[in-house]
């Protein structure tokens, strides 16, 4: 029989064994068994490291018995086996056998065997309850009447030197069992036959080894170097695989037609450009120069624009939108949030000035020769408009007259209808999923254009992966005239006094003439929340209408004007309390996190973050992108009640300590891992990567991509690649949600 990798392993190994697979792992083809690799590999006359073992988890591990004991049991009948094992470094955990004849008989001082069992505690020390075991029989003269004693125990025995996999099991299956059946098809299967989808040329240049012997290398190693090598050459075929679907879901996202939006040269665009008050930065230009090139093709522009906190996204955006004005063509800018909507709006009317068509009653714009300058007309869509607002607005979209339209996700209604759609901006992806992000394109021909804009700094792997479909750009740089914002943890548990001065500064500013934000984790004492990196439910939480009131009655604060805004408000009250922060006319802003992202007002140089703790790097980050938006120079106080030996502090400090994006977008990978950024809660599902990590093997990734993308270029349909296109479908199919984890953020 010839067993390939989709071979019903029942016909390999038996119903029993495949069945005991199938309901312990999941695992039902040849594939996915030697796709479950160990998790460790323990050299021969080497012990696993028992301070590794954590209580609730179920182990293997390889230990020598240090001591065995029998003693009656005081409270019930019979007998308790008590075993010591130990180490290499002399690390020691006891087991307890009830009944344990064979234990008593087969575990003496000096043996060595493999253990299974979920590790529990007793009396503070952690200990294993009837574990299952093998004893570890050396190389005899007569390896299969050894071999044939395990079996008939029903345990398989390693007896070769060599590293002994230890694999990722459960309470219903051992590691030997499983090392057993990956034994068993390695002796059946002639894994030189199976699709191998990586060229040759690339394993040659990699180092690597192709994928049958990459699994024989990790699988029945013979030295720990060929587990090293066989990784090596699985997190190979892994990146090429990855990157062949992102190719593929690229692809795909580019087909069909787009209109081409050339540029003008006497059109919006050039009167913004000869009118702009400051002088774009080079990575303003760059990067507009890409998105202008995409929006004068045939080919739908699919562009991720990339860039920190305050570095001039808008303009870049607001340059492209007009570029698809002139053309004869509308442009949608979608925010997740009504705050966020209103101030875009209001941030690009700023922009455009006289720019602005106004009503039917106001003049025409007039450039300083007294011609008619190009107007272009906006519109606010947001869910929170009135009937006649929004039928009205509804009109202009359909007939064309809106040239630009801002909104949030009402733009993706099926009743919102465009007269000639160009180009669709979706700013903080993170903040939306892939199918709401591609509402818009899916209306029909022509597609439009989409450029997808994220403050949230990822590294370039994570973005490539993550936004699988878009081409990357990062917009380098920040504009002239921003100065550093100065960042300090305040430790609320050195003494009344540093809260005490938190206030004083905040005091200080407002008397200087600035503003201030104060950004709590709840909006009201009865909303609850979980520690991110416990999960726990905390109680105890700065809130925004609990700090409003006792701020009121400050005596440095209370005499300030004080304004609240949160998530609960009404659309309306919200606009009005964010529209008098930014006139200045609201000297401290109490909110929440819907300030995190898109509000500009330069004289804020002030934010206090009470109970920091409660938020991840990123927000914090992008909280404190809110500040130093001007010329004055900017404080940012981390307020937390933690005591100093608490783990969260680390998080909160190292934000402190860097004020570059990507720097803390690593780090903060570096400790959640990609679990939580590969668009898990978007996605529902955990990141499908197996053996990759993004930061780890970043190299790797970017090489595989650039070999995907030189074969792709010379042969887009991969005809002359049938194991690449069969891999990625089998790939696909495999990992239920694999094709949008490549696309969502």
């Amino acid at each position: 029989m010839t067993v390939g990798p989709e071979t019903p392993l029942d016909s390999v190994l038996g119903g029993e064994s495949a069945a005991g697979l199938s309901e312990a792992l999941d695992i039902r083809t040849a594939g996915e068994l030697l796709d479950h690799l160990p998790r460790r590999w323990v050299e021969y006359g080497r012990l696993s490291a028992l301070a590794e073992l954590r209580e609730d988890e179920h182990v293997s591990f390889v230990a020598r018995v240090h001591s065995s004991s029998k003693r009656k049991m005081q409270r019930r009948r019979g007998f308790l086996t008590e075993v010591v094992v130990e180490d290499d470094a002399g690390g020691t955990l006891q087991m307890a056998f009830f009944q344990g004849h064979r234990a008593h008989r087969e575990l003496q001082r000096g043996t060595l065997a493999t253990f299974h069992g979920k590790v529990g505690s007793y009396r503070g020390r952690l200990t294993l309850n009837n574990p299952q075991y093998a004893v570890l029989t050396q190389v005899t003269e007569d390896v299969g009447a050894a071999q044939e004693q395990a079996a008939a125990a029903g345990l398989y025995a390693s007896l070769r030197e060599g590293p002994t996999p230890l694999y990722p099991a459960n309470a219903r299956i051992t590691s030997w069992q499983i090392e057993s059946a990956v034994l068993t098809l390695l002796e059946v299967a002639d894994l030189t036959r199976w699709p191998d989808p990586v060229p040759a040329d690339l394993l040659l240049s990699e180092g690597a080894d192709p994928l049958a012997e990459a699994y024989r290398l990790v699988h029945r190693p013979d030295t720990l170097e060929d587990t090293r090598r066989g990784l090596h050459s699985l997190r190979l075929h892994e990146a090429y695989l990855l990157n062949a679907l992102i190719a593929r879901r690229r692809a795909e996202a580019g087909v069909g037609q787009s209109t081409p939006r050339p540029t003008s040269r006497t059109g919006l665009l050039s009167a913004f450009d000869e009118r702009i008050p400051f002088a774009l930065t080079t990575g303003q230009r760059e990067a507009g120069g890409l998105i202008s090139d995409d929006l004068t093709a045939a080919r739908p522009m699919n562009r991720l624009l990339q860039g920190e906190v305050g570095s001039g996204k808008t303009v870049v955006a607001l340059r492209a939108m007009l570029q698809t004005v002139d053309a004869g063509g509308q442009a949608a800018l979608i925010a997740p949030t009504e705050v966020l909507a209103a101030q875009h709006m209001r941030s690009l009317q700023g922009l455009l000035g006289g720019l602005v068509e106004g009503d039917l009653f106001t003049a025409a714009a007039r450039d300083d020769d007294g011609s008619d300058l190009p107007t272009a007309r906006l519109r606010l869509l947001t869910g929170s408009l009135s009937t006649a607002d929004r039928r009205e607005a509804l009109l202009e979209i359909a007939s064309g007259r809106a040239d630009i339209v801002v909104g949030t996700h009402a733009l993706l209604g099926e009743q919102v209808q465009f007269a000639d759609l160009g180009l669709v901006v979706v700013d903080e992806q993170h903040r939306f999923g892939v199918e709401q992000r591609d509402a818009l394109r899916r209306r029909g021909a022509p597609v439009p254009h989409m450029l997808v804009m994220s403050a949230t700094p990822i590294p370039r792997s994570v973005a490539m992966t993550v936004f699988g479909d878009l081409e990357l750009t990062v917009l380098e740089g920040l504009p002239d005239g921003r100065r550093p914002i100065e960042t300090h943890v305040a430790r609320m548990t050195h003494g009344p006094r540093v809260i005490g001065r938190v206030w004083e500064r905040l005091a200080e500013e407002v008397a200087a003439g600035r503003q201030g934000y104060v950004v709590c984790p709840k909006i009201s004492e009865s909303d609850r929340r979980e520690d991110p990196e416990s999960g726990v439910a905390v109680e105890q939480d700065a809130s925004v209408e609990t700090l409003a009131a006792r701020l009121a009655e400050h005596p440095l604060i209370g005499r300030l004007r004080l304004g609240t805004l949160h998530g609960r408000m009404e659309a309306a009250e919200k606009e009005r309390v964010m529209t008098a922060f930014e006139r200045g006319e609201i000297d401290v802003l109490i909110s929440t996190t819907v300030v995190e992202v898109g509000v500009d007002v330069p004289n804020a140089t002030f934010m206090a973050v009470l109970d920091a703790d409660a938020f991840g790097m990123s927000t914090l980050h992008q909280l404190r992108g809110r500040i130093g938006r001007g010329s004055a120079a900017s404080l940012c106080l981390l307020v937390t009640r933690l005591p100093d030996d608490h783990p969260s502090l680390e998080r909160i400090t190292e934000v402190a300590e860097h004020t570059d994006g990507m720097m803390l977008a690593r780090l903060d990978l570096e400790r959640r891992r990609e679990g939580d950024v590969l668009g898990s809660s978007q996605a529902g599902a955990r990141s499908s990567l197996r053996l990759l990590r993004v930061l780890r093997d970043e190299e790797l990734i970017l090489r595989t991509a650039d070999h995907v993308r030189d074969l792709t270029d010379r042969d887009p349909r991969w005809e002359g690649h049938p194991e690449l296109r069969a891999a990625v479908e089998a790939w696909t199919a495999e990992r239920d949600h694999a094709g949008d984890f490549v696309t969502r953020g």
